[in-house]
């Protein structure tokens, strides 16, 4: 749990739960899926939806459930709807970020690349070669997408099931220090609230999995040694670029 600031009392605010999709097998074989590759989920994927959709029908009660295009996310979140009720929208606005030449390949051999490591000395404004996105246009695309819905549910819990790395900028972009080299496991929960008077962002959740720990998941469910996250890698080296540079 991580609380930042409160709100005012009886301040109206969107409560967002933002959730990363179920696994898929790219995910357990550590393959950067991206745009380019379009899996469904695996067994593990679909007990994991399974397990969290009950959790959030109850105690959040979603007024409605966004989802990105891609089928990790929408087999995800249909689970969800189907539990809670709710209306489900398929938003592309939030899907996973264009990952250009490094879709499809093994993470262990992307980041040891002339192109990774072109792409991390850019910093945050370097695109992924390849007709990929740099961090800083993944962010604005997200950002400006939460805020959009925001302004629509108003008061309303909503529930936005995307990727690792839209939620990773999406927590970012509500305290700058939560999550760098931090690891979104799959149906991982955080929560983020938007103030309806002055749009400010307070982060209050960061990338939990206790509704998945009692029912005898092994911990490599949650941090598969094999896929371990593209993004951690990403933030990491970026920040070594840095300190080197400077």
């Amino acid at each position: 749990m991580a609380v930042r600031r409160s709100m005012a009392h009886g301040e109206k605010v969107t409560k967002f739960i933002l959730l990363r999709h179920g696994e898929t097998d790219c995910n357990l074989e550590g393959i950067i899926q991206g745009r380019m590759m379009d899996p469904e989920l695996n067994k593990t994927g679909r007990r994991q939806a399974d397990m969290v959709a009950p959790l959030l029908s109850k105690e959040a009660k979603p007024a409605t459930i966004y989802s990105s295009d891609m089928k990790r996310a929408v087999q995800t979140a249909q689970t969800i709807a189907a539990a809670s009720g709710s209306h489900l929208v398929i938003d592309r606005e939030l899907t996973e970020m264009h990952m250009g030449v490094f879709q499809g390949r093994n993470i262990d051999d992307v980041i040891t690349s002339k192109a990774y490591k072109a792409f991390a000395r850019g910093g945050r404004d370097q695109e992924i070669p390849g007709g990929g996105e740099s961090l800083n246009q993944l962010s604005e695309r997200c950002v400006s997408r939460l805020n959009a819905i925001a302004k629509k549910h108003n008061g309303e819990w909503v529930v936005v099931v995307s990727h690792e790395m839209v939620i990773k900028e999406i927590c970012r972009h509500a305290d700058p220090t939560s999550s760098d080299g931090r690891k979104f496991p799959n149906t991982s929960i955080s929560v983020v609230h938007i103030s309806g008077s002055d749009g400010r962002w307070i982060l209050e959740k960061l990338g939990d999995v206790g509704h998945l720990t009692g029912d005898g998941f092994p911990p490599e469910c949650f941090y598969p040694l094999a896929a371990m996250a593209f993004c951690v890698a990403v933030y990491l080296l970026l920040m070594l670029a840095q300190t080197v540079e400077a």
